[in-house]
């Protein structure tokens, strides 16, 4: 009886060192990461058969075992994860109920337009297209802003999707984080601002955003417009001529395209244009609301980058013979 015991103990001690070793030994996934996918309501027992039906080298039963033995099997998340090599039940079970998904990113540019959004959106294999067939107007309103313009409403930064996850929802979080940058930029304005409303600074802020050349010209680029404001000024910026040309604008703007009417030629109308123009980045929305103290009225590219500032007209023109004509002094 006793020589019996002792081989029970045994095995049983052998048993906890298999397993012990099982836990923390990789699973065979080859070089490459497993693509794993866990849908809304699957079983731990389900998951254990899709780890494995992913590529993963074990035995599904044992993996379930341990999901149950952990009193964790509960806690697992659905989602996309990868499985890297070198991952061991141990840590698998611990990505899964910590919901580690893999994850992409997308970088929304400053001074794209939504064109350009719905561009990098297509090209994103990874995400869910939910968008390709819907019009900017069905966007909106799936996006709860029925008749609100797309243009400028997106907050330009790095965003993180999980794969498989919906076009529409990184959407609306760029939405969400420009409502919270352009009130925040509000609640900061200069006293003096001559903006009437959060959606005047919105705009304004993507015409210095497309065009400033230079960061430390912005907020100077800004107190010119602002200025122009003030005394009633046709604001006078070509990106918003290009913008209302839309596709017909083929890279080269000519004097007939400035003499051209459109809502947003700020050469043959007054104010500010409807809408945004682009996707403003935080230092454009708040150089909008606290722009530059300055005399200047006009300002023109110097070729690096950077403008050139006059208070006058002829020292405007002369700025621009030099800079951009090349002419002497």
């Amino acid at each position: 009886m006793r020589r019996l015991l002792a081989w029970v103990f045994v095995l049983l001690i052998a048993s906890g060192a298999a397993a012990a070793w099982w836990l923390h030994e990789p699973l065979a996934t080859g070089a490459e990461p497993l693509e794993l996918a866990i849908e809304p309501g699957t079983t731990p027992r389900g998951v254990a058969r899709d780890v494995v039906a992913a590529g993963a080298h074990t035995n599904a039963q044992l993996l379930y075992a341990w999901f149950r033995l952990s009193g964790q099997d509960r806690l697992i998340k659905a989602g996309n994860y990868e499985i890297p090599a070198g991952t061991t039940p141990r840590s698998l079970l611990r990505m899964l109920v910590r919901g580690e998904e893999a994850l992409r990113t997308l970088t929304l540019v400053e001074g794209w337009t939504f064109r350009q959004v719905r561009q990098a959106l297509a090209k994103e294999d990874q995400i869910k297209q939910d968008t390709a067939q819907l019009t900017a107007e069905q966007i909106m309103a799936q996006l709860g802003r029925p008749g609100v313009h797309p243009e400028g409403r997106f907050f330009p930064d790095t965003y993180s999707y999980a794969k498989g996850s919906s076009d529409l929802a990184l959407l609306r979080r760029a939405l969400h984080a420009m409502d919270r940058r352009l009130e925040a930029a509000w609640a900061a304005r200069a006293s003096d601002v001559p903006l009437k409303s959060p959606d005047e600074a919105l705009i304004l802020a993507s015409i210095v955003e497309k065009e400033t050349g230079r960061a430390s010209d912005r907020a100077q680029i800004a107190g010119v417009f602002a200025n122009r404001l003030r005394v009633g000024m046709l604001l006078q910026t070509d990106p918003t001529v290009i913008y209302g040309l839309g596709e017909k604008f083929d890279g080269n703007l000519r004097r007939r395209d400035l003499q051209t009417d459109t809502p947003w030629n700020t050469y043959t109308r007054p104010g500010l244009p409807p809408t945004p123009i682009a996707m403003p980045g935080k230092a454009a929305l708040l150089a909008a609301v606290q722009p530059a103290s300055t005399r200047a009225l006009y300002f023109v590219a110097k070729g690096d980058g950077s403008s050139h500032f006059s208070t006058s007209l002829d020292e405007h023109n002369r700025a621009v013979n030099r800079y951009q004509r090349g002419q002497s002094q």
